[in-house]
């Protein structure tokens, strides 16, 4: 499984708007220091607001805060606004947008174990959030969870 672009941008502007809580971060210092394109980091902090994850203030001084405490946002809430539901075949999914191509889905191995996979990445990825992000360190090669 990977990730799109605009969700892992998306979580490296949560994580850093996190890092300084109450500084109101102009999109334009964000992009830079993030080195996010402007223009796609514009689309995704308003869907993050729309998400109810920030905030944002016009005018001098504005910029983008969080709306939630950063321990109230995880990595299951955040990738699915970008990359829809995770599911690594689609019969597997939650709601399956596509019918299943097997020849019995109720007895179907790999729509089985994939339906498995499936909600133990949800549970991983739910228990995961931006403040265990910030709390994983700094210059560390991984983070075991």
């Amino acid at each position: 499984m990977r990730i799109s672009k605009k969700a892992e941008y998306a979580l490296r502007a949560l994580v850093a708007i996190a890092r300084q809580p109450g500084k109101s971060w102009p999109i334009q210092e964000l992009a830079t220091s993030e080195r996010i394109p402007i223009k796609f980091l514009e689309q995704i902090l308003l869907s993050l607001r729309r998400a109810g994850m920030l905030t944002s203030k016009r005018g001098v001084g504005g910029g983008y805060t969080l709306l939630r405490a950063a321990a109230e946002i995880s990595l299951g809430e955040v990738i699915p606004i970008f990359d829809g539901p995770s599911a690594l075949v689609a019969c597997a999914a939650e709601k399956p947008n596509e019918p299943c191509t097997c020849p019995d889905q109720r007895t179907c191995p790999l729509r089985l174990v994939m339906r498995g996979v499936r909600k133990q990445m949800t549970a991983l990825l739910e228990s995961v959030t931006i403040e265990t992000m910030l709390k994983s360190g700094a210059g560390a090669e991984s983070f075991d969870i």
